[in-house]
């Protein structure tokens, strides 16, 4: 599913809302999280996305109850739930290793929360069988865990956690065990899941593509911190700052010089060549910026017909050129060194570069911007 490809969220409303409050977690005085506020609404699908020890596992394990901030608050529905031990919060969880019993079968697999809460066997045979539905494993609950594939295992891990109907699902890596095409195949599962249930979602990954194909809003995390919180389509063209510009899809950085503003758009000297970009702040003139644009905005000027003249525009000289099936990626030398990466269609009405060929490119103000 492309960035932007959003399933209807149900609107039952029978989702709960999350909000965190200055939430930290120290371990022997090293901050694991270190004041993370969020809101997160009723029936949200939102990720927590970062590399590894950003701390987006240890925000989720607060939520469920399996780690006690050391400050902060976590309101369930507007009622704080720190003090609330995990199994009374009502919150379904997906681990990554999916955690089932070996020696239960599927449907007790499934069933072991609702047995937990005392609900009748004829009840939990009902609601196991509707939870195999809606995970497409009808037929399987005579099976043990060790007959099923991986992906037949983590829809299991999903049907136990809905089964008992929360109105909040907490996912953790759930797909990071799996292999790309099955991985894809469950996230347009999932996000068909969320739309069917209504519920909401806290998902973590470390996967972006993952991210900006399953959520309606991704929390950008660092160093125990959320960079930026946005739908995919504002963190992939507008972020906020250079992290997020690199951790989320892949990036130029163009060291430039500010020369001037017209109104929202900065004027600055880039590699030799004026460039014009778009800026939420306004940077003195004389100051030193890093300009940012997708390797995928960039074109030859050369194809443009002339439309090339109202975009920024540098000359550059190819160093590689490597044919990846349905693109051509080109590394591109700027005058001062700098390396730049444009892709472009693969196709043969389009004319390939040469190693060391002298070319210009060309790119909107648009999809320029100051971080």
């Amino acid at each position: 599913m492309a960035p932007g490809v959003r399933d209807t969220v149900s609107s039952t409303g029978s989702g709960a809302s999350v909000s965190l409050a200055g939430l930290e977690k120290s371990y022997e005085r090293v901050g694991a999280v270190n004041g993370v506020s969020l809101d997160i609404r009723s029936g949200e699908f939102l990720t927590l996305l970062g590399p590894s020890g950003s701390g987006k596992t240890t925000t989720l394990m607060m939520i469920a109850g399996f780690e006690q901030p050391t400050k902060g608050d976590i309101a369930i529905d507007g009622t704080s739930v720190v003090a609330m031990p995990p199994h009374k919060r009502n919150i379904g969880m997906v681990f990554q290793n999916y955690a089932l019993f070996p020696h239960l079968t599927v449907a007790e697999n499934i069933g072991f929360p609702l047995k937990q809460r005392g609900v009748a066997k004829a009840e939990r045979a009902k609601l196991v069988g509707e939870a195999l539905e809606l995970v497409h494993l009808p037929g399987y609950g005579g099976r043990y865990p060790r007959q099923l594939s991986g992906g037949q295992q983590q829809r299991v891990a999903l049907a136990r956690a809905i089964v008992f109907k929360p109105r909040l699902l907490l996912m953790d890596e759930p797909l990071g065990a799996l292999d790309k095409q099955l991985r894809e195949n469950l996230q347009l599962e999932m996000r068909r899941l969320h739309a069917d249930l209504g519920i909401t979602f806290i998902y973590v990954t470390h996967d972006q593509e993952e991210a900006l194909t399953m959520s309606d809003r991704i929390a950008v995390m660092n160093e125990g911190l959320v960079s930026q919180v946005g739908s995919p389509e504002d963190l992939y063209d507008r972020p906020c700052n250079r992290f997020v510009a690199g951790f989320i899809g892949e990036s130029n950085f163009l060291p430039a010089t500010v020369k001037g503003l017209e109104g929202d758009i900065v004027i600055a000297e880039c590699q030799g060549a004026v460039i014009r970009a778009t800026c939420p702040s306004r940077p003195s003139s004389g100051s030193t910026v890093t300009l940012t644009t997708r390797p995928e905005r960039l074109r030859f000027a050369d194809t443009l017909n002339g439309s090339a003249q109202s975009m920024n525009r540098m000359a550059v000289t190819v160093t590689e050129a490597v044919f990846a099936g349905e693109r051509c990626r080109y590394m591109l030398k700027a005058a001062d060194g700098t390396m730049i990466v444009l892709k472009e269609p693969s196709s043969a009405a389009i004319r390939r570069r040469t190693v060391g060929e002298h070319a210009e490119i060309a790119w909107s103000v648009a999809d320029t911007i100051l971080v």
